[in-house]
């Protein structure tokens, strides 16, 4: 059994953050269930990335509502909104990740809803939350990257701001609204009531930013300016950073200047005048480590620093990462048919239970293929007559 199997879910989210969200709590065993608009659904169905498409949706839309269940609603339709009050009457979850204001234009805001189930946990995704100058703004992960300070840290000292290559913002932002959830269930075990949780992508960006941004609210000073070479962070020293070999690229984080010099057998390394200058003149050190390393293979600098104990690592591509024994150890991907013919690879959850990673039930459903069902495990259609 599964720690939240019996729990209902109503996905009303599109594209990432919200359907994510949902994506970990069927993982976890909810029955999850999407609300749709009849004819064209949840807008990431034709969101694809390099044009893949599967069985007439996305193989994006796929990997984000695997697992889920699929209920046509217009709720702009007096008996389809009707329908889904029903339903919500019934769930214990439901999320939104609407603009600020649309919910409550269609009658299903928190304080409307609670009315009609006071155990549900209301949980909505907005891009910059529902107060001030930035609350109407488009909520897209780049534009988030962009104001939250995170593109400002990435990239060398002679690069423009430069974004992580991919929606980390909606990522985060999906994995804290649950966190949200669960405390919210938790709590409404002991009260019977539920609640609502709240999250914008600004404020999950802000949040991953805490180690640094909390330096600058207390001291105000932002790092002098993003290292020359290899930066990988922007207060620590030197020799954090991932360096070019005679073969690929090598990852070192955080020691000792003197032990690598040591392990390098490097005399100007080891000729560093003041540990306590290694951060000032961390360009300069690192520019030595880079000439070093260029000289021999990944592999042999591996070799080297694993046996001193210094903490290292290769960087690897999709391709060497997924042929890997490591990854393959970790089992994480899964084949899932798709129709009688063909199947898809996706990704299972990172979460294991008693040692047990749950399996992926299905793959995602088509548009309103589960409508019928609901109606009837949930007696809509008695209500209806």
């Amino acid at each position: 059994m599964q720690p939240l199997s019996g729990l209902i879910v109503l996905d009303f989210s599109q594209f990432l953050a919200g359907p994510s969200a949902a994506l970990r709590l069927a993982d976890m065993g909810a029955r999850v269930i999407k609300i749709e608009r009849p004819g064209s659904g949840d807008a990431c169905r034709q969101l694809s990335l390099r044009n893949q498409m599967v069985g007439g949706d996305s193989l994006l839309f796929h990997t984000i509502n695997r697992g889920k269940q699929s209920f046509t609603a217009n709720l702009k339709d007096p008996h389809d909104l009707a329908e889904v009050k029903k339903l919500i009457a019934q769930a214990d979850v439901l999320i939104e990740n609407f603009r600020p204001g649309v919910m409550e234009k269609m009658g299903l805001d928190f304080s409307t809803v609670s009315a009609l189930n006071p155990r549900l946990v209301y949980a909505s995704v907005t891009g910059y939350g529902t107060r001030g100058p930035w609350a109407k703004k488009p909520g897209q992960d780049l534009l988030i990257q962009a104001m939250s300070g995170l593109a400002w840290l990435n990239g060398n000292a002679d690069q423009p701001p430069t974004p992580f290559a991919l929606s980390v913002a909606d990522s985060l932002a999906g994995a804290h609204l649950v966190e949200g959830i669960l405390a919210c269930l938790l709590r409404r075990g002991k009260t019977q009531r539920g609640g609502r949780v709240e999250i914008s992508l600004m404020e999950s960006l802000l949040s991953m930013q805490f180690e640094v941004l909390t330096t600058w609210l207390n001291d105000g000073h932002q790092p002098p300016r993003r290292c020359a070479k290899n930066n990988a962070h922007a207060w620590l020293s030197a020799p954090y950073g991932i360096y070019q070999t005679q073969d690929g690229y090598l990852a070192l984080a955080m020691g000792s200047i003197s032990q690598l010099a040591d392990i390098f057998a490097s005399e100007r390394l080891a000729a560093w005048p003041d540990p306590n200058s290694w951060f000032h003149d961390r360009d300069a050190i690192k520019a030595v480590i880079a000439d070093i390393l260029i000289n021999q293979p990944t592999s042999h600098w591996l070799r080297l620093l694993e046996q001193h104990g210094y903490w290292c690592a290769d960087v690897y591509d999709w391709q060497t990462l997924t042929a890997s024994e490591g990854f393959q150890a970790l089992a994480m991907t899964q084949c899932v048919p798709l129709g009688a013919d063909r199947e898809i690879t996706l990704l299972k959850s990172p979460l294991r239970f008693n040692g047990v990673r749950p399996a992926i039930t299905h793959c995602a459903p088509g548009l309103g293929a589960d409508t019928s069902q609901i109606r009837a495990d949930f007696h809509l259609e008695e209500h209806d007559q």
